[in-house]
């Protein structure tokens, strides 16, 4: 896939804005969304890849596709709700409600008489195309009565997967088949959060539709939720994510790197940084994020892009480290070291030599807080070959990495005190945004940005930046 525009600044009220986008592996569903502040909770819409002409799905054709959009309600304006974020140094207030479709469902009164409603024939299969678009958490989704097939995440197929429950990243996508096989009635589809941060505040609501079969029959007056895991139950979030697999078949090969050029090592953490004052909260601290212990910091002069192009000093710097400036136990119960609480502030970016093969360990931390860090890298998807919990062992655990039919995917979720492991081959010249998808741990710094350089001929060369690129 080639999105030739990454880390820009954002479109002036009143603006416009095109964005040349080349898929090319791409098939499934994918989606696209705003970057700027917290645009994201309203900006958002699916991306549908079909197969190409002459070819098929690597599964029955279904009777009907729909996608599923979940999303995040406030009652508030979401621009109050950012600026009281940024003013206060602490967590935001949380949601009132999650969305179906747009729809907080059933279970509200303001939502009853316009629930998403999905009508199903009995004995047909649809492929539903989930698309988590919420703002600050991972969901769980699971369909009354009904198992769903997994057959797809990211716009990458993978091999069939029947399950009770689906467990899905905000920026992630999951395609899932739905086998209308039940007796003729309504049943809930469902999702609500997972969220695995000790004493931190979380939406505690459900959200709802309705699957309902055609046909004349009396339904039962109220459908009953499905199970959904237990909001902090971790071992459910990665027992689903854990057992993900390419098709990895003739028709959809993969292409692993098996030799490493570019090994890098990745901390993300929640961090603190300490006040001048007490303008953002008693303790005289507001919450940070980092990667490798530096928060980063957006350019305001210039983007990225446009900086690298035209070769313009001062922008940002090419020194993003390789790993952490030090190796501790990440994932202790109590991390004393202050110089790991406190990061740095840079705006770095690590430079990649086109048709590099890069492995990168993404180490969670339990610095200020523990909890799961769904990873997106912008421009390119990677292979998820491992992961598990507590340090990574450099030893030991890469003698259990799935260098056979690993998911393809763009975005992964390293568990609370935990670690995941990705590969890829720098082919796609370019500057690409590597960030957590939790918009809180974005907006804390939890972010940083590759500049893969360019190759030989024309195909391997990133375009230049349009005329009309929005100003900064």
């Amino acid at each position: 896939m080639v999105l030739n525009i990454s880390h820009v600044c954002p479109i002036q009220p009143g603006g416009k804005f095109s964005q040349r986008v080349i898929f090319s592996d791409e098939e499934g569903t994918l989606w696209w969304h705003a970057h700027s502040d917290w645009t994201r909770p309203t900006v958002y819409g699916a991306i549908v890849i079909y197969p190409k002409k002459g070819t098929e799905y690597p599964f029955p054709a279904p009777h009907a596709d729909v996608p599923i959009i979940l999303g995040e309600w406030w009652k508030e304006d979401i621009f109050e709700i950012f600026d009281q974020f940024r003013a206060s140094g602490a967590d935001p207030n949380v949601s009132d409600a999650y969305t179906i479709n747009g729809q907080p469902g059933d279970l509200y009164p303001c939502s009853k008489s316009d629930t998403f409603k999905l009508s199903v024939d009995y004995g047909k299969t649809y492929l539903l195309r989930l698309v988590n678009a919420a703002l600050q958490d991972i969901l769980f989704f699971s369909i009354t009565d009904h198992q769903v097939t997994v057959v797809g995440t990211d716009a990458s197929y993978i091999k069939p997967l029947k399950v009770d429950y689906v467990a899905i990243s905000p920026g992630q996508t999951i395609d899932v088949l739905l086998e209308a096989n039940q007796p003729l009635d309504h049943y809930y589809m469902a999702a609500k959060v997972y969220s695995s941060a000790n004493g931190v505040q979380y939406d505690n609501t459900t959200t709802t539709a309705i699957v309902q079969y055609n046909g004349n029959y009396t339904p039962s007056s109220t459908p009953s939720l499905p199970y959904l895991p237990y909001f902090n139950d971790t071992n459910a979030s990665v027992n689903f994510t854990g057992r993900l697999r390419s098709l990895a078949d003739n028709k959809h090969p993969i292409h692993v790197p098996l030799s490493i050029s570019t090994p890098l090592f990745f901390t993300v953490s929640v961090n603190r940084f300490t006040c001048a004052n007490t303008s953002c909260g008693a303790n005289q601290s507001r919450l940070a994020a980092s990667v490798n212990n530096i928060s980063f910091q957006t350019p305001t002069r210039m983007d990225i892009l446009r900086a690298y192009y035209n070769q313009i000093n001062g922008v940002y710097g090419d020194h993003f480290p390789d790993k952490p400036p030090l190796f501790f136990n990440f994932t202790a119960d109590s991390t004393p070291l202050m110089i790991y609480e406190t990061p740095s502030k840079g705006t770095e970016v690590k430079v990649l030599e086109y048709n590099s093969t890069v492995e990168i360990v993404f180490q969670g931390t339990n610095v200020a807080a523990g909890t799961d860090h769904p990873m997106h890298i912008h421009g390119t998807s990677f292979y998820v070959v491992g992961w598990g919990f507590g340090n990574f062992d450099k030893d030991k655990d890469p003698l259990r990495y799935n260098l056979v039919d690993p998911p393809l995917q763009n975005t992964i979720a390293v568990p609370k005190n935990g670690w995941s492991v990705i590969r890829f081959k720098a082919t796609n010249p370019g500057v690409w945004f590597v960030h957590c998808h939790l918009e809180r741990h974005l907006s804390w710094g939890m972010e940083m940005a590759f500049i893969i350089k360019n190759g030989r001929g024309k195909k391997a060369h990133m375009l230049p930046p349009p005329p009309y690129m929005p100003p900064c």
